[in-house]
């Protein structure tokens, strides 16, 4: 349901081209998030989404355009930067630490932190929402199940202490019930206050979950609008929803 009474937006993105090589992932893009939101974008694979976020993120340097977070500039900030500035990135495929500790991969990201007080606060409210990882905690990341690694991907980048994080396909390679689960912890987390921008290949969940969203087609926007009225709208119908 949409939020009343956003205020400007927190996160933008004006006419970004983004490239591999000579091949443009992402050209004239132009998206905003405003704070409170969670916003999706949908395609098909190879339509940006996932370099998107690597844009914003700073993973993925811009040829053309701007990208600004609370009003400062951070189109050329490297990923450190940005993440410091309040912006999380939880990937797609999760890209957990393997042999390292469920509990030295939930450390990793509050690798930029300086409150460690609260830190171990965090730590544990994090293992109260998911108990199996506190009890999991010594043990390597590499053995949970996938569902697990998602809990894990999910807490750390919550380590930060985010204001805006964005997911990059959630529910990819999740049982269903996983699924779903994860989606009810993305609404929590939104709820809490922070900022969500989420890539999602379930194109009918991501908007039945969104504020907001873009659907990108060869690296620029085509449509956008609330998800209510993506939903509704008959191109999306027929491309993404099965008619």
């Amino acid at each position: 349901m949409p939020i009343s009474g956003v205020e400007r937006p927190v996160l933008e993105i004006h006419d970004v081209e983004c490239r591999y090589g000579r091949v443009s992932a992402v050209r004239g893009l132009s998206i905003e998030v405003k704070a409170g939101e969670l916003v999706s974008l949908i395609g098909t694979n190879g339509a940006g989404k996932t370099t998107t976020l690597k844009c914003i993120s700073g993973l993925v340097r811009p040829v053309e355009g701007r990208i600004t977070f609370e009003g400062k500039d951070i189109t050329k900030a490297e990923p450190g930067d940005i993440l410091a500035k309040g912006i999380a990135h939880c990937p797609e495929g999760r890209r957990i630490f393997p042999y390292m500790t469920v509990e030295e991969n939930l450390q990793m990201g509050s690798y930029l932190r300086t409150d460690k007080d609260r830190v171990q606060s965090d730590l544990q409210r994090l293992f109260d929402r998911f108990p199996i990882l506190k009890e999991r905690r010594r043990q390597a990341a590499g053995t949970l199940s996938g569902g697990e690694q998602q809990m894990l991907a999910i807490s750390r980048a919550l380590m930060s202490r985010p204001k805006l994080v964005m997911f990059d396909e959630p529910s990819l390679g999740l049982a269903p019930n996983i699924v779903e689960r994860t989606f009810e912890i993305i609404q929590e987390i939104r709820r809490e206050g922070v900022t969500v921008l989420m890539v999602e290949q379930n194109a009918y969940a991501a908007l039945a979950l969104c504020d907001r969203a873009y659907v990108l087609e060869s690296g620029k926007v085509v449509l956008h609008g609330s998800g209510t009225e993506l939903l509704e709208d008959p191109t999306v119908r027929e491309a993404y929803l099965g008619g």
